[in-house]
């Protein structure tokens, strides 16, 4: 199945699930959390450069509007079951005029991914299935799917541990791992036609401790293996198959009533 097809069926099931929910008290409100702190990450796709950045995020934590009632709000463990929520990435533009390595590459701007996700909750354990749609440097579609193991030391710790699957379309592929004519001639890459699929394979452990009811400070430590095109891919060659992604910041979470 493309990854289109996933994307617009995800929103088909966004939209399932909102107009489903049962009767909550008459509320207008928006729970939400955002994530300011510093991150390090590969420079580009498969980039063995690494470079430090400011880091910010988005959580949704729940909205209730009149009738209708999505989530439990931040802090709170979600209710088990089913559930949808937001999905975004952003990556960075990748110049040559940075990278001479990259010499006579076409240059892409920087890209905001943006989309939903589809995830099963339980106590002990969550899998879920994101779908992002690419704006900006390519207009492609990519995905994760991943499971976690979820740990709670205590009331204020929450660590979750467990692995990913990678997705991109031809769209997002070719933008950062293939070589065109074009490019080849002006470069001292050889063309190469990326095709998309599962493009990268790894794990992900993030934990978070609660400050306050409002405050919380999170860190993230990230790693993929660039697989298939991806990895066979002669602009990986240069740099890395292994990425490695570290973030570290404080969260805040906020309520609006209207």
């Amino acid at each position: 199945m493309r990854l289109s097809t996933i994307f617009s069926a995800s929103c088909a099931v966004a939209i399932a699930a909102l107009t489903a929910l049962p009767a909550a008290a008459q509320e207008r409100s928006l729970n939400f959390a955002i994530r300011g702190g510093v991150a390090a990450a590969p420079a580009y796709p498969g980039s063995d450069d690494y470079e430090a950045a400011p880091d910010l995020g988005f959580t949704f934590g729940a909205l209730r509007f009149d009738r209708l009632s999505l989530g439990t709000g931040i802090g709170v463990i979600p209710d088990n079951g089913f559930g949808v929520r937001g999905a975004f990435r952003y990556i960075g533009e990748r110049d040559d005029a940075d990278y001479p390595v990259l010499s006579g590459l076409n240059d892409v701007d920087a890209t905001l991914e943006l989309g939903l996700g589809l995830i099963y909750r339980q106590t002990n354990y969550q899998a879920f299935v994101d779908v992002r749609k690419g704006f900006g440097g390519h207009d492609g579609v990519t995905g994760t799917v991943g499971t976690d193991a979820i740990f709670r030391p205590d009331n204020r710790w929450t660590i979750f541990a467990g692995p990913r699957l990678h997705l991109g379309d031809s769209e997002y592929s070719s933008t950062y791992f293939g070589v065109t004519p074009a490019e080849a001639a002006a470069s001292s890459f050889s063309a190469f036609d990326a095709d998309g699929g599962v493009l990268g394979a790894g794990f992900d452990v993030q934990a978070i401790y609660r400050i306050s009811d409002d405050w919380a400070a999170e860190g993230l430590v990230s790693y993929e293996k660039l697989v298939e095109d991806a990895g066979d891919s002669p602009i990986t060659a240069v740099g890395s198959e292994d990425q490695w992604r570290v973030r570290i910041g404080l969260s805040r979470a906020f309520t609006l009533r209207f």
